[in-house]
């Protein structure tokens, strides 16, 4: 009888090993069969859905350039000719009004946060540059501009021949200081450059008299000039600078939709009406 038993249990027992022994095997991901069988991932979400399933697009904009993008503090809205186009943007994807989230960047931060994937887009007075497009995906142009000068009345300049030795302030991680050290050198001037993280530290610095100009594109400037009559924007401009919206590399769908969206505006003539509902068209 105890034999007996002792023959069951050796046979439950048994039977159990295989048992788990098949289970393990099943768990194991295929490797290097046709069709991939379970080892398959699933597929990954287009930036489209992504943006969709959240329910709200996220731009990158600038809040301190009067007439693109600026965060009004008497309403604590964002307005200007870029957030309406961001707007114009999440409305072709939403198809409904209202469904896009705006985050402050400056020209520093902008395409780190992109890249990070805190934000979709970036429409902040970017300018295309051969360095940029090797970091992300640019639209049509939607506006182009040039780098000027900004000083006081009083203070004798001209143009930037007359800045030799003297200081101009620029914003941290734009093209602007680039641009005019290739214009000083070819007039044989060597002015100084003062970087600051945004544009009304410039500006107060020039009233401040720690530097003598402040230079970045000429819509940009005109907002701040405006905001002091005691100085006077340069006509000459050192560049041509034109704007695009960025997007991360690899979000072709979204790269496309916006491109669309952007033609369509241009060849319509909406572009145009926004500028002119801005102030930026004559500049």
């Amino acid at each position: 009888m105890r034999g007996w038993v002792r023959s069951v249990v050796a046979g439950v027992l048994a039977l159990g090993v295989a048992v788990l022994a098949g289970c393990g095997s099943a768990a194991e991901p295929a490797s290097g069969g046709e069709g991939g069988g379970s080892g398959e991932q699933p597929a990954q979400v287009s930036k489209l859905e992504e943006i969709k399933r959240r329910g709200y697009l996220i731009v990158g904009v600038k809040a301190d350039v009067p007439g693109f993008g600026y965060l009004n503090p008497e309403t604590n809205m964002y307005e200007g000719y870029e957030i309406d186009l961001a707007k114009k943007i999440a409305e072709e994807i939403f198809k409904v009004p209202g469904q896009v989230k705006f985050e402050p960047v400056t020209a520093k931060t902008r395409i780190g946060l992109l890249q990070s994937g805190q934000i979709d887009m970036i429409i902040a007075t970017v300018t295309v540059t051969e360095q940029r497009k090797q970091e992300v995906d640019f639209s049509p142009v939607y506006y182009t501009d040039g780098i000027q000068l900004l000083v006081k009345k009083d203070s004798g300049i001209t143009g930037l021949k007359d800045l030799d030795g003297k200081t101009i302030g620029v914003a941290q991680g734009a093209t602007t200081r680039a641009r005019l050290e290739e214009k000083a050198k070819e007039l044989g001037v060597t002015p100084k450059f003062a970087e600051f993280p945004d544009y009304p530290s410039i500006l107060a610095a020039l009233q401040a008299g720690r530097v003598d100009a402040f230079s970045v594109d000429g819509a940009i400037l005109k907002g701040y000039q405006m905001q002091d009559p005691s100085t006077v924007i340069l006509p000459e401009k050192y560049s041509e600078e034109p704007y695009a919206i960025a997007t991360r590399q690899g979000d072709d769908d979204l790269r496309d939709l916006v491109a669309q969206v952007i033609t369509r505006m241009q060849e319509s003539g909406e572009l145009q009406k926004l500028q002119e509902k801005w102030g930026l068209t004559g500049q």
